[in-house]
């Protein structure tokens, strides 16, 4: 087996979960690489020994992989799909920090969950992405990074003014939304951004995609969910030149009235589940449904 690890130390006693982490695979008969960068951080840590001298490096990933571990928060495990891109590599996500939406398992499950792991014993959740064009094709964009797990999203930028976005859906104009931008997702997404700006829950198997403007001046304004095989065109208007575009956490400057088409990407992000968990357990736990003294 081959284990590619990344992570990154957010939080408090990170180090401690990380040397669990370690430890676990460590003797083990499998070949283990930890991105570079967070290898160093590792070696500049006195909190973790040094035990792992037959754990190499990569700075990139190729098919080869059998696992992805992903050290850290949601954040961490939208950085991780932008090494594993389109070559199918499960990606298990270890949360370190505080929420952890998307994560496998929790810090505190990292010593009972890991040789389950190890075992095969996990299901795989396969998670939709969206990829955008540019007309015309924009500088900014990376063509290799050119997709998202959660959201596009086009915001406003250098301005308190509204922006306008026309959208179109599959050629047939939708509206114009006026507001502080408008957010595209996945349902991987609908937990996300979108959530917080009123958007619904839409389950990770679900063949959707989720409009959701962001604080609309429009009354009439609401989430739109549409099926996923769909294409979305924007184009963003407003009093600056410019404007903000996001696919997840990386952010590009788009020129003002620049058109936008959106779609389904051509390929999807492979996150372990493990046996006894599932999306509407998180709910519960990880957004408190249900939590209401009458039950």
């Amino acid at each position: 087996m081959k284990i590619g690890i990344y992570g990154q130390f957010y939080h408090e006693n990170s180090e401690v979960y990380v040397q669990q982490i370690l430890s676990a695979l460590q003797g083990k008969e499998m070949e283990v690489h930890i991105e570079k960068n967070f290898l160093d951080i590792i070696n500049k840590n006195d909190e973790i020994t040094k035990n792992f001298s037959n754990f190499d490096t990569f700075t990139e990933l190729d098919g080869s992989y059998d696992l992805f571990f992903s050290i850290g928060g949601d954040g961490t495990i939208l950085k991780s799909v932008t090494f594993v891109k389109d070559l199918e590599i499960p990606i298990v996500g270890i949360n370190t920090g505080r929420l952890g939406f998307l994560a496998t398992l929790q810090k505190e499950e990292i010593r009972e969950s890991i040789p389950k792991l190890l075992n095969g014993e996990y299901s795989i959740s396969e998670r939709s992405l969206l990829t955008i064009e540019t007309d015309p094709e924009s500088d900014e964009i990376d063509p290799t990074l050119n997709f998202a797990l959660n959201e596009i999203a086009v915001n406003r930028k250098d301005t308190t003014s509204m922006i306008k976005v026309e959208t179109d859906v599959n050629d047939n104009h939708l509206t114009s939304y006026w507001s502080d931008g408008l957010i595209v997702a996945t349902p991987t997404g609908s937990t996300g951004y979108s959530l917080s700006c009123g958007g619904p829950v839409i389950d990770p198997s679900a063949k959707n995609i989720v409009v959701t403007p962001i604080a609309p001046h429009n009354l009439n304004a609401r989430p739109l969910v549409l099926p996923d095989d769909c294409q979305l065109r924007l184009k963003v208007s407003g009093r600056e030149q410019s404007f903000l575009l996001s696919l997840d956490s990386r952010i590009a400057t788009i020129k003002n009235n620049t058109t936008i088409y959106i779609r389904r990407a051509d390929f999807n992000i492979k996150l372990v589940q493990l046996a006894d968990d599932s999306f509407i357990k998180t709910l519960r736990k990880k957004l408190l449904w249900g939590e209401d003294k009458r039950n």
